[in-house]
């Protein structure tokens, strides 16, 4: 399992470099200079030249990718060039909001879809799975932005239970967590939808399995075959839906994040592609990319304890 473990770290260490290195050529080739932006259209030769010296943007592009990287390497992401501030405490505040935001949507996902598509899986063919499958269907044609302008109209303008926009720090824990709530419902939503149409075809396709036949040839009910066998085993694909999900939630909130005006980690690569910092928008995608790929480790790690047939296979 180590010895696993190990392989895929080292490919996924592989695949974090080549992200870089295409980040950084996508950026490098993208139009607009960071300089000009920053001064101005009316700015002057000798202004831009002077500031595109300070910001180290005359250097080879290679070098400047080595030095780039060697920084990230030791901790250092560089000074953004907008906020004259170092990146690393730029990405620490933005993270301690799109990081709960992003588990407050997997946790809400994941509480929705798993009983859902249980419970159509357990009724399949019968009403209650009809209009399961439904209400998903009308889930997944749904965009999460258009469920946010949705939630804010019912429940900020109208209700006033939330407030539309906005994030009031961590002081309050509980206003914090109340901030939070429609962004993480909007973005929940849809992927529950996602989520509970694969819960449903992986348990179906489960309980088909000879193993389940024995068991209820032995005495078991439909439901506690279900209960002790069958889902254990389907989990292993809802595992996989699970952990792209919160890859997705945390690099796809960039829409969310600026309909709710929320100071996180979208909003400053939205920011830092509108006033080209672009060190600040490799840093963050660089960091995207390194969450993905533990997240994919992880969802690893979870298969063997999961499915006990795994660790058997490969020892």
């Amino acid at each position: 399992m180590i010895a696993f473990l190990v392989r895929r770290a080292a490919t996924l260490a592989l695949t974090l470099l080549a992200a870089t290195a295409v980040i950084f050529v996508m950026l490098e080739v993208a139009p607009g200079d960071p300089a000009v932006t920053m001064l101005g259209l009316n700015a002057s030769d000798e202004a831009v030249a002077a500031l595109r010296a300070e910001l180290g943007l005359n250097a080879p592009p290679l070098e400047r990718y080595l030095a780039w990287l060697a920084g990230m390497l030791r901790g250092d992401f560089g000074v953004s060039y907008t906020y004259r501030t170092p990146i690393a405490e730029l990405i620490a505040d933005r993270l301690a909001v799109s990081g709960p935001l992003t588990l407050y949507a997997l946790a809400l996902s994941t509480l929705i879809a798993i009983p859902a598509g249980v419970h159509a899986a357990a009724h399949r063919g019968r009403a209650a799975d009809a209009a399961t499958l439904g209400l998903v269907q009308i889930g997944v044609a749904t965009p999460n932005f258009w469920v946010a302008m949705l939630l804010v109209l019912a429940f900020s303008t109208g209700l006033r239970w939330f407030s539309a926009g906005g994030f009031p720090g961590w002081g309050d824990p509980l206003e914090a967590m109340r901030a939070l709530t429609l962004p993480a419902v909007s973005l929940a939503l849809p992927q529950a939808a996602i989520l509970t149409r694969v819960m449903r075809s992986a348990l179906i396709e489960t309980m088909s399995e000879d193993y389940i036949r024995t068991a209820r040839a032995k005495g078991l009910t439909e439901r506690q075959a279900l209960r002790r066998h069958a889902l254990r085993n389907a989990m292993i694909p809802v595992l996989t839906i699970i952990g792209m999900q919160f890859s997705f939630l945390l690099a796809g909130a960039v829409i969310i994040e600026n309909v709710f005006f929320l100071p996180g980690l979208g909003r400053l690569v939205f920011q830092g592609v509108v006033q080209r910092d672009l060190i600040v928008v490799k840093s963050v995608l660089t960091l995207l990319v390194l969450a993905v790929t533990l997240v994919t480790l992880a969802v690893d790690a979870a298969y063997a304890a999961v499915d006990p047939r795994l660790r058997a296979r490969r020892r």
